[in-house]
């Protein structure tokens, strides 16, 4: 009886970290990130704008740098069991310093899709730039190292 209970025990806890495990790493977003795509209020980011971005996530910091014009800094907040899965992103430094952008994410092995709201009023509810908006969505691919 003992044996079986052992058992089944080790089972759950097996598939549950299986499940869980996943989750969790899926949802470490740290390293360097290359936009892939971008739009901005349903338009298409110019590639040689895009091109000159490039994202670090490291624990619950960012560092966004535009080439040529400088860098932006703050922290990452996870909101990883919100559906869709939310982040907080709060500028420290540069530009952004004392803002706060709403956003939603998903990520995917070496690829993560953001929507941010860049008016700083809303979440948003679904990945898509509508015209009229400021909302910024983007594909970043993980930059090997």
């Amino acid at each position: 009886m003992l044996r079986k209970l052992f058992a089944t025990l080790v089972m759950v806890v097996s598939f549950s970290s299986l499940a869980w495990g996943d989750d969790a790493k899926d949802d470490s977003l740290d390293g360097t990130w290359l936009p892939s795509s971008a739009e901005l209020g349903g338009t298409k980011f110019p590639d040689e704008v895009r091109k000159s971005l490039k994202l670090v996530i490291k624990d619950d910091k960012y560092t966004v740098t535009v080439e040529k014009q400088g860098t932006d800094e703050g922290t990452v907040k996870l909101m990883p069991s919100a559906s869709p899965k939310a982040m907080d992103i709060t500028g420290s430094k540069g530009p952004n310093k004392g803002k706060t952008y709403l956003a939603i994410y998903e990520h995917k092995g070496d690829t993560l899709r953001i929507c941010y709201d860049l008016s700083g009023k809303n979440r948003p509810t679904e990945f898509k730039s509508k015209e009229g908006t400021l909302l910024f969505l983007v594909e970043y691919k993980r930059q090997k190292e």
